[in-house]
């Protein structure tokens, strides 16, 4: 495809639909297989940027892993000593987090390994794992870790986040599997911790303590017994839908099998203070991470000031909150959103431009945005998307609250990111043409 043109909803959207899976939690789940001592199986593996990437790394440090059969991984591990030393650069290509990960996975071993790539500086991670005795060169891409010298280990490491960061969590972690001492991590509040509950789930020695994470492998073996995960589905991507259901009265969508992590769902805190309707049930786990399913039914919203602590755990969600702004009574402020404006692709802004096509008063500010409500139908919109799935979505939602059809430019980013978004939309009710 490329474009699509969103008519306005005529009638509710209502029913009950699948996501993708939740390529964050299966990046990590391809790193903790590896270092496992035998098969594990992952079932439901998108094919993410990050999640692509990884699985090449991890192949390139000599592991095999079986992806013959489709959404499905194999990963053959070899436990904590079983890495091998590549035979070219390590391509992380835009990743930032496969880039973090893989150098948390690096620092102790015993060979020398270069990541390659197009990902922003590494500075946030590069200081801590130095300072635990890591060999490193450079703190952006390419960066040339190891090898540590003959019988030498990492040492213990306090270490302080200035933001919280759930990849410089998982990278400094990680380095301390094979460390000679604890590992401490603090951060100003909780990010993500997908790793973490996959490693307790996994037996290794860690606790946490509200933004404080121990790992303490003193008298551990260092083995990890091989495992079968389902990836959850994204919940990330369920914003969207669940959005969605908010823009006609009458609606109702709920999305099943979606990872329903306190630490990722900050989302449906938020749209509940807005007045949103919302209910979370979480059914089971698999490998640590809840699952279940989430519900939207159309309710009247208000602005509300968003900030703090609520942040890291609806960051990814924020531009589709904006597009619940644009329809709330009053005003909606998001603050210490900072993160999101990181070199190469601000967020904040490409998001208030989107907000503005469609007649919607916004202002992107230095750490947030704020977005006044719009009552009535909102303007038609042509909106290019610059390829960028994310801005499809959010566009495409706004949408269906239009007072005439919009298009959409430049969608064939949904391809990796939502490949069924269009045909899912339209299970629901919705109309959308697409346009080669």
């Amino acid at each position: 495809m490329s474009a699509l043109v969103v008519h306005p909803l005529d009638k509710p959207l209502v029913g009950g639909v699948p996501v993708p899976h939740d390529g964050v939690v299966a990046q990590r789940a391809i790193v903790l297989a590896s270092l496992c001592d035998g098969v594990s199986e992952l079932r439901g593996v998108p094919r993410t940027d990050d999640v692509v990437l990884t699985t090449n790394a991890i192949r390139a440090l000599g592991l095999a892993i079986d992806d013959t059969v489709k959404g499905v991984l194999r990963i053959t591990g070899k436990g904590l000593f079983g890495l091998t030393v590549p035979a070219r650069p390590i391509d992380c290509g835009p990743s930032g987090g496969t880039a973090r990960l893989l150098a948390g996975l690096l620092a102790a071993q015993a060979f020398r390994a270069e990541l390659v790539g197009d990902a922003a500086s590494l500075a946030d991670v590069v200081p801590a794992l130095s300072a635990r005795g890591a060999r490193i060169e450079g703190e952006s891409l390419p960066l040339v870790i190891g090898p540590l010298a003959d019988g030498a280990a990492l040492a213990e490491l306090e270490w302080a986040s200035g933001s919280p960061s759930p990849d410089v969590k998982g990278a400094i972690l990680l380095s301390g599997f094979r460390a000679h001492g604890t590992t401490w991590f603090k951060e100003p509040s909780v990010s993500r911790d997908h790793t973490e509950r996959m490693m307790h789930a996994l037996g290794v020695p860690l606790r946490t303590m509200g933004a404080m994470v121990e790992l303490d492998p003193a008298g551990w073996d260092g083995a990890m017994t091989p495992f079968a995960m389902d990836v959850p589905g994204d919940v990330s991507a369920a914003a969207y839908l669940l959005v969605a259901a908010q823009m006609f009265a009458g609606s109702r969508v709920t999305v099943r099998n979606v990872g329903t992590n306190p630490t990722r769902t900050g989302f449906c805190e938020v749209a509940r203070q807005m007045g949103a309707g919302i209910e979370l049930v979480t059914t089971g786990e698999t490998v640590g991470e809840p699952v279940g399913a989430i519900t939207s039914f159309y309710a009247p919203t208000r602005g509300v000031v968003v900030g703090g602590e609520l942040v890291p755990r609806a960051e990814a969600e924020i531009p589709i909150l904006c597009a619940l702004a644009a329809r709330a009574r009053g005003t909606t402020t998001v603050r210490d959103a900072a993160a999101l404006r990181a070199p190469g692709r601000d967020v904040l802004d490409v998001t208030a431009t989107v907000l503005r096509e469609f007649g919607v008063t916004t202002e992107a500010l230095d750490d947030g945005i704020r977005v006044e409500g719009r009552e009535g139908p909102l303007l038609p919109a042509v909106v290019p998307s610059g390829g960028d799935a994310r801005t499809v979505m959010l566009a495409a939602v706004l949408a269906l609250a239009g007072k005439a059809p919009s298009r959409i430019e430049d969608c064939d980013g949904l391809g990796t990111t939502f490949p069924r978004f269009v045909g899912t939309l339209r299970a629901l009710g919705a109309r959308i043409d697409v346009e080669s």
